[in-house]
């Protein structure tokens, strides 16, 4: 089943659901990669999730250390620093906002168009004296 999702959506929560995993434990990118596909989002590459890891620890967001693996190069592993934690805060916050205002305007019946334009006219009758 293809994924209907927005790109740009995604782009612009990614960070919000790196910073949340990353706070119940601290995972090098590939592994972020795998929880979050098992959180639901089966089409994430690597590709989108490096640049976001990036952007960040470049931010002062996360913080990371390297530790030796068995079966290959270094791993970097990630976790929130105070600032992270912070921002997550306030993300979350904001996301629950949001996501409250969508649930709203798409949960109800759309109100019929000719009702709302009937309304508005009835203000605007011409009265000449």
């Amino acid at each position: 089943m293809p994924d209907t999702r927005d790109p740009q959506l995604l782009k612009g929560v990614l960070p919000l659901l790196v910073l949340r995993l990353l706070t119940t434990a601290e995972s090098y990118g590939y592994e972020l990669v795998t929880r979050l596909r098992e959180a639901g989002l089966a089409q994430i590459t690597t590709g989108t999730v490096y640049p976001v890891l990036g952007r960040l620890e470049r931010d002062g967001l996360l913080a990371s250390r390297l530790v030796a693996s068995s079966s290959g190069p270094a791993r970097k592993y990630y976790r929130p620093t105070d600032d992270g934690a912070a921002h997550l805060a306030r993300a979350e916050a904001g996301w629950a906002e949001l996501a409250a205002v969508v649930t709203r305007v798409t949960s109800g019946p759309p109100e019929p168009t000719s009702g709302a334009i009937d309304r508005i006219g009835a203000g605007t009758e011409d009265r000449r004296v």
